[in-house]
């Protein structure tokens, strides 16, 4: 009697299992089928389909599993055979300066000094008496030709005055390491043939010693100051009325490149306040993570414990990380080189912040359970802030899975490649300045130091380094494509490959956009993948950028981006366009 129960019992148990097994799920909100998903998950690399509800990932898996998922008020979007990949992570940008230079003159697409100086005398011409002319993009390496007469291959600035003499000009190079002046911005900071350099810049002067209107480096801050008096007299209304279409701005660009998670490289506790904010509005329009920036070391100790924001649920903000800044530009002569530059030979370039301060800031961050992200572009710059980082570690042996970066990491000596992988010192790099330095690299370095040494991807992932990837917006396009592209391609704008022993492999270039860019940010286990319990951001592109021909690759679009399982960004169909 009781075996008979027994077996009776078993098998019904077994029945409820199987008929639980097959009841259908509860309706997702948000269905992608039909598609090519790379998941960047190990467990399952590929599928046709995810399901999506609330904020986070359901299921992924192939149309017919993911099919049990829609009900009858899921969204449900037919990918027609296009990819999706995790959103792109920005992993080195300039968030709020994004959206500020979409309000000033775009100088990115100026071919010459000619153009610069005629855009800037159109600005002059509706300008009102005595305000600011802005502008941000020029690059001399980049015009056709050199202007007469130049200093440094940049010009003075006798034709920019002539044609704005009664209003201030103020033009950001490129990098953001160097601006161009006017005599009268020039006057309204009272620079002179005798003002000295500030620590860590530079006035340059024509041959007749007078300030040629070219600022390096810290000495933009003399001149940035009279432009902080000129608008001193705003209301807090207007200001913030800025500061918010900032952030629409610069949150419309990078949902339409892809990008849903942004590190922001540089915020006070004050642009932090607003971030949170927004945030509490529910309008951050992608997911921050905010690097402390331009705060005194007495300021964050004071400071950090209360600022200190982990990522949890659908977070928009996460604050845990510092930046610093030990040298300037390649571009602009202001990276800290062990060896003297090629093309100026009196110059190693310009050490920004001291050694000590910055180590004294990776006290306080370690203490505190904070992240260091210090910008180090030239060998020498590198250099000194690996040695800092291992200091500080030596110094502090029960501190583990630090994750300290160095933004930008272009030009290293080969001896220490090998030590970011050692140190756990994660190298967040731009593909795209590779590409677009390219062609005038070698001019700063010489071709041996260039090939052992700049923006050596290769070397550094073949030495067990963790490289992420990002733009440096708005010294480039925001578009992660473009910088995917230069990663596997290496291809210049003149249509040579620039050490192309360097490229990363396609799956290493999307990985350095998402999950080493997740990890970077100690955010690897919600997001950077398209893993069931993550965040359901995504984007879709018209694609397959893992398989289509190399020189295909720029020509893809994205289709959707979709941040934290709402659609955020579609592109617009031909008949959106046409109104």
């Amino acid at each position: 009697m009781f075996p008979s129960s027994k077996r009776r019992l078993m098998r019904l148990a077994a029945t409820a299992v199987l008929l639980a097994a097959c009841a259908r799920p509860e309706p997702a909100d948000l269905v992608l089928r039909n598609g090519k998903i790379v998941t960047m998950d190990s467990a399952r690399p590929e599928a046709q389909a995810i399901a999506i509800t609330g904020y986070t990932i359901t299921a992924v898996g192939s149309n017919r599993r993911i099919g049990r998922y829609v009900g009858p008020n899921t969204e449900v979007i037919d990918l027609a055979g296009q990819l999706a990949v995790p959103g792109f992570i920005e992993g080195h940008g300039h968030f709020m300066g994004l959206g500020g230079a979409k309000m000033i003159l775009d100088l990115t697409t100026a071919t010459s000094w000619d153009d610069i100086v005629a855009m800037v005398a159109q600005a002059a011409r509706s300008a009102r008496p005595g305000e600011w002319i802005r502008g941000r993009g020029w690059h001399q390496e980049k015009w056709t030709s050199v202007p007469e007469p130049a200093v440094d291959g940049v010009p003075v600035h006798a034709s920019l005055s002539r044609v704005s003499p009664n209003n201030p000009v103020y033009l950001t190079h490129a990098s953001g390491h160097a601006a161009f002046v006017n005599g009268r911005a020039l006057q309204l900071a009272g620079i002179s043939r005798g003002t000295r350099n500030p620590p860590g810049g530079e006035i340059v002067h024509d041959a007749s010693g007078n300030a040629s209107g070219l600022l390096r480096e810290t000495a933009q801050r003399l001149v940035g100051r009279a432009m902080d008096q000129a608008e001193a007299g705003r209301t807090p209304e207007d200001v913030e009325a800025q500061l918010r279409e900032q952030v629409r701005l610069a949150g419309e660009d990078a949902l339409a490149k892809g990008v849903t998670s942004f590190h922001d490289a540089g915020a006070s506790f004050e642009t932090i306040d607003f971030y949170k904010k927004l945030e509490a509005e529910g309008v951050l329009p992608v997911r921050l993570y905010a690097m402390v920036r331009r705060e005194s070391n007495e300021e964050m100790a004071e400071k950090l414990p209360r600022y200190r924001m982990v990522a949890e649920g659908n977070d928009f903000l996460t604050v845990r990380s510092i930046k610093r800044q030990i040298d300037g530009a390649l571009g602009s002569h202001g990276a800290w080189l062990l060896e003297p530059y090629v093309d100026m030979p009196a110059s190693t370039g310009l050490v920004l912040e001291p050694v000590e301060d910055i180590t004294r800031t990776a006290e306080l961050a370690i203490q505190h359970g904070f992240q260091v992200n210090t910008h180090a572009i030239g060998d020498r710059g590198n250099r000194e802030v690996l040695d800092l980082y291992a200091k500080v570690f030596a110094a502090n042996p029960d501190k583990r899975d630090v994750r300290w970066r160095i933004e930008h990491a272009q030009h290293l000596h080969p001896d220490d490649i090998k030590r970011f992988a050692e140190l756990g010192v994660i190298a967040s790099m731009q593909g795209v300045h590779a590409t677009s330095d390219g062609p005038w690299v070698p001019k700063r370095l010489g071709e041996e130091r260039s090939k052992s040494g700049a923006y050596v991807w290769r070397s550094l992932l073949d030495a067990g380094a963790v490289v992420t990837n990002g733009t440096d917006v708005p010294v480039e396009d925001i578009s992660p494509l473009a910088s995917f592209y230069a990663s596997v391609s290496r291809m210049t704008r003149e249509g040579t490959a620039f050490y192309p022993e360097q490229r990363m492999t396609r799956e290493e270039a999307l990985r350095s956009y998402t999950l080493a860019a997740a990890y970077s940010a100690f955010e690897e286990a919600i997001k950077g993948s398209l893993s069931p319990g993550k965040l359901a951001d995504v984007a879709v592109l018209s694609k397959d950028i893992m398989t289509v021909p190399e020189a295909e690759i720029p020509t893809a679009q994205v289709m959707y981006t979709i941040v934290g399982g709402k659609v955020a960004y579609r592109r617009p169909t031909s008949a959106d366009d046409r109104r």
